[in-house]
């Protein structure tokens, strides 16, 4: 059994933070039935086609739930809502500001009838402020959150490759719906959470904040190497590869410095005496590396790194995660099905196997309003005429 097995969570959710809350939640084994919009669905969808004919987004975040469409607005549609949601231990929403409140399901409304619910509420900015009716992407939140001032090259900040304030929200609504369930078995109430991205972005700037306190200068843009500490980070190698490695102390540099770039001298070279010194004195390491690892290859540099004890990585693309020897040792890819076929899926960390965890298929859209609207007690007359209505759609289940 499969520690979540049982809960039933009602998500009227898009995007990345709150459908990747849910998918951990349905990893777990809870029943996620997932609301959209008869039309579309999910924008996410849409993004682009590259996981076999689905979104990538998409596939990544929406394993192992159900998909409901209802037009929420539709009268009959939003009696169909507030019947599966008066069955739900856990609410989750990331509506545009107010929008779920107005459909009659923010925690105080709900809670009255419904007093064991959880209503967990994504949004930008959260729920008051001078910010509530700001719009929220991702990107927008990096730049808030400050975390764009710190990341990229000298010359211009960078985005984080990947949607790392949707990710950070995400996994804060997570983690807050666990407490809260534990709470809930103590206390026997829910209770609201209120998940802001700035705040979760926020939370994940604590180092450069202080760093940067009371009018100190930040941590300054330094590209793939470390702002304070160093050697941390990409070193070119005679046959044009890059390798990433880590100094972080007295004792390491001193082994860095005879047995790795094979000039002993350095060790006691009181230039790079502690890694303020060192970090100060950067173009000069630079220097030396630089031509200590002109004549060699970045399979060499791994061996000396290795060899001395010193932390590494190749800095590897995709493609090389897809085929890490470390991954396939340890068996962490396992397969789920989607519309039309399959796509590998990474076991969740802290899974041991496949039979630890829920995998089950990324669902087509509206394939299985059917069954849900039945289980409401819906006749097959009446989930007909919501069809007609456009308030809901059915999709064939996949083979």
């Amino acid at each position: 059994m499969l520690p979540l097995e049982g809960l039933l969570v009602v998500s009227l959710e898009h995007a990345i933070a709150a459908p990747l809350a849910t998918r951990h939640l349905a990893d777990l084994g809870a029943r996620v039935i997932k609301i959209e919009r008869p039309e579309g669905g999910d924008f996410a969808r849409a993004y682009d086609q590259r996981a076999r004919g689905l979104a990538s987004h998409f596939a990544w975040c929406n394993r192992s739930k159900e998909s409901l469409t209802l037009d929420v607005k539709h009268p009959s549609a939003h009696a169909a809502l507030m019947k599966l949601v008066a069955k739900a231990d856990v609410l989750v929403q990331n509506l545009a500001p107010g929008a779920a409140a107005r459909l009659g399901l923010s925690y105080e409304v709900l809670s009255e009838h419904h007093p064991r619910i959880i209503v967990c509420d994504i949004s930008g900015y959260g729920d008051s402020g001078p910010c509530l009716e700001k719009k929220a992407y991702d990107l927008l939140i990096q730049a808030e959150s400050g975390f764009l001032s710190i990341t990229g090259p000298a010359e211009a900040p960078a985005k984080a490759g990947n949607s790392i304030a949707d990710i950070s929200a995400g996994m804060y609504a997570y983690s807050n719906i666990l407490a809260a369930l534990l709470e809930r078995a103590r206390t026997g109430r829910g209770r609201r959470i209120d998940i802001s991205l700035l705040e979760s972005m926020t939370e994940w700037m604590g180092y450069p904040l202080y760093f940067g306190m009371d009018g100190a200068s930040p941590p300054p843009r330094t590209g793939a190497a470390h702002a304070t500490i160093y050697p941390y980070g990409p070193f070119r190698t005679g046959d044009g590869s890059s390798v990433l490695l880590g100094v972080q102390n007295d004792r390491e540099w001193k082994v860095f410095a005879r047995q790795v770039l094979r000039r002993p001298e350095l060790a006691d070279d009181p230039r790079f005496a502690g890694n303020a010194k060192r970090v100060a004195h950067r173009a000069e390491i630079d220097a030396v590396a630089a031509e200590a690892f002109a004549g060699i290859g970045g399979a060499e540099l791994i061996r000396r790194l290795d060899e001395a004890g010193i932390a590494n990585g190749r800095i590897n693309d995709v493609h090389d995660v897809w085929a890490h020897p470390q991954l396939a040792a340890r068996g962490r890819w396992a397969s789920v099905a989607i519309p039309g076929g399959d796509l590998p899926a990474l076991i969740p960390p802290g899974r041991r196997d496949t039979g630890d965890v829920r995998l089950d298929p990324v669902p087509a859209l509206g394939e299985h309003s059917r069954a849900i609207l039945a289980e409401l007690g819906y006749g097959e007359a009446e989930s007909a005429a919501l069809a007609a209505a456009h308030a809901t759609s059915f999709a064939s289940p996949q083979s």
